[in-house]
């Protein structure tokens, strides 16, 4: 039986029950039976739904998974009014690396930890991306969720990027498999052509601090709690996307043609 039919079922039992109750407790009350008259009628409806509940368990789980769908419904709402509302910031925050087609018409923003195995599954698809589709133009975002060695390594890349190789560097540390420290972060830049020292000066500047604490503030509002997380127009995709599925999302917004 699905969840409607048991609730129209469990509906049609509340008129019946009350009925019950005025009937064991009587046709006449005066105004001093009244109060446990009521009492009477609270615990006979109680144990009949008690029994109802107990007879038909499913119910809770269908009316839990009711919910769940309702929660999630709700929530791609708000997502999508709010990446609506946060498109400057999304876009075009000057702060935030740019790679592929500087003036393309369509963007791809990513959130993503230079630790996360996730967003290392998917980097290969986002650079095969911007070499097939040359209208694409991707925004970083850093998010760096995997504690203090994840936040050094977003530090570093963002100062890269007035090296003019962050791109490089960013796939390099995401195709790293070594821990993330700054002796390894300095190595991996130099072998891209960086300038380490003035790497390592550049990454002190307290602004990537800000830069990271804005990323988050604007990750919370849009509802994304993991790496990696893609945006294209007003949809977010959470998790690792392969260059089938970045063409499916680029698609899906109306910007595939």
């Amino acid at each position: 039986m699905n969840s409607t039919r048991l609730g129209s079922r469990f509906a049609s039992l509340l008129p019946i029950l009350a009925t019950l109750v005025l009937f064991t407790s009587g046709c006449s009350m005066t105004a001093k039976d009244t109060k446990g008259a009521s009492t009477a009628s609270s615990d006979v409806a109680d144990a009949a739904i008690e029994r109802y509940i107990r007879t038909h368990p499913e119910v809770i789980e269908q009316s839990l998974q009711a919910m769940e769908v309702k929660r999630e419904a709700d929530q791609k709402e708000r997502q999508k009014v709010t990446l609506k509302t946060k498109q400057d910031e999304l876009l075009h925050d000057p702060l935030s690396p740019v790679s592929g087609n500087p003036k393309g018409e369509i963007t791809v923003v990513e959130f993503y930890d230079y630790r996360c195995g996730f967003c290392k599954r998917a980097a290969p698809a986002v650079t095969e991306l911007q070499k097939v589709d040359p209208r694409v133009r991707v925004v970083y975002k850093d998010f760096p969720i995997l504690g203090e060695p994840s936040e050094l390594a977003a530090k570093a890349a963002l100062a890269s990027y007035a090296q003019g190789k962050h791109q490089a560097f960013h796939e390099a540390l995401l195709e790293s498999h070594v821990d993330v420290t700054k002796e390894s972060i300095l190595k991996i830049a130099t072998k891209v052509g960086l300038d380490a020292k003035r790497l390592e000066a550049d990454m002190a500047d307290p602004k990537w601090k800000g830069v990271i604490a804005k990323n988050r503030a604007l990750a919370r509002e849009l509802g994304i709690s993991g790496t990696p997380g893609f945006i294209v127009g007003n949809e977010l995709v959470p998790g690792a996307l392969d260059l089938n599925g970045l063409k499916e999302l680029i698609a899906r917004a109306g910007q595939g043609k």
